[in-house]
């Protein structure tokens, strides 16, 4: 018998670009080029592809970090059992170097690319990440995806950096809208999802603390983010376009998150407003960045 059959094969590429998480990776590259392009100033478009490609590049490299400290975990989950390493196509120790090659080469190309500080704030955005959330919160705390929101939340802040070269208040909004945003994101996900985080032990908000009380939760956040959405407009910082769609599409969200948070039983649809809420959490955050750029270009172009 040939013993070689009997050895795996190495990974695909295909494999090693799911590590990157490329869906989630799609909404980090959008905020990051949204924060590039709404920032006052100048970037040559080189440089503005580089920023972006670094964004990209280092979120994936922080997913791979991820999954390689989470393979067991993803192991036991059915909406994950099927990612490279639980499933077997690849072995933990290139997934581990993997991540840390792209985390590395994205905050060193960033760094002499567009400078250093940008760079710094990948760096911190990755460790953020990789360690802060995935090693350290999310096994601990059902408080875990709200203080570990921060993580995907640093892409306009970097795109808006790497143009201006220094921090100020409308950047930081950015990050804070998306910060604000992500725990009734993904709290709508965890309710009809928490049957895999209480099999592997994971203390999200719907296994430890129940659903009403995650419920509870989202409403309240949404209620938040509506006026954090539309503070940029209150503050002068962008024009009309951008202020009446903030308002308008935080109301959409907030009255999603009601038929969430109100809930006191789960009828016959399921979960169907939870799952609609999530969906339309995604069409939200890209729709609300897309306006922010339009916004700019209006401005730019005297049309407001």
């Amino acid at each position: 018998m040939d013993s070689t059959r009997t050895l795996p094969l190495p990974a695909d590429w295909r494999d090693f670009f799911a590590l990157t998480k490329p869906r989630v990776m799609t909404l980090v590259i959008f905020t990051g080029l949204c924060g590039l392009l709404a920032a006052p100033g100048e970037i040559h478009p080189v440089l503005a592809f580089t920023a972006i490609l670094c964004i990209a590049v280092g979120a994936g490299g922080a997913a791979a970090l991820n999954q390689w400290w989470e393979a067991d975990i993803d192991a036991g989950m059915k909406r994950t059992a099927n990612r490279p390493l639980p499933a077997g196509r690849m072995d933990r120790t290139s997934a581990r170097d993997f991540g840390f090659a792209l985390a590395g080469g994205s905050v060193f190309v960033m760094g002499l690319a567009n400078g250093w500080l940008p760079a710094a704030i990948l760096a911190l955005s990755i460790f953020y990440y990789a360690w802060i959330y995935t090693v350290w919160l999310k096994p601990r705390t059902p408080q875990n995806i709200v203080i570990g929101g921060g993580a995907g939340a640093f892409p306009p802040l970097i795109g808006w950096v790497a143009v201006t070269g220094h921090i100020t208040l409308m950047p930081v909004l950015l990050f804070l809208i998306i910060f604000m945003w992500t725990p009734p994101h993904f709290w709508a996900l965890a309710l009809f999802v928490q049957t895999d985080y209480a099999k592997v032990g994971i203390p999200m908000m719907p296994v430890v603390a129940g659903e009403k009380a995650t419920r509870r939760q989202i409403l309240i956040y949404a209620a938040l983010l509506l006026p954090l959405a539309a503070t940029p407009w209150f503050i002068g910082a962008t024009g009309p376009i951008y202020g009446v769609a903030a308002l308008v599409l935080g109301a959409l969200f907030l009255l999603l998150s009601a038929r969430v948070g109100l809930r006191t039983s789960v009828p016959g649809d399921g979960m169907a407003p939870e799952k609609r809420l999530f969906a339309f959490s995604i069409i939200y955050l890209f729709a609300l960045f897309a306006v922010l750029v339009a916004d700019r270009y209006a401005t730019l172009q005297g049309w407001q």
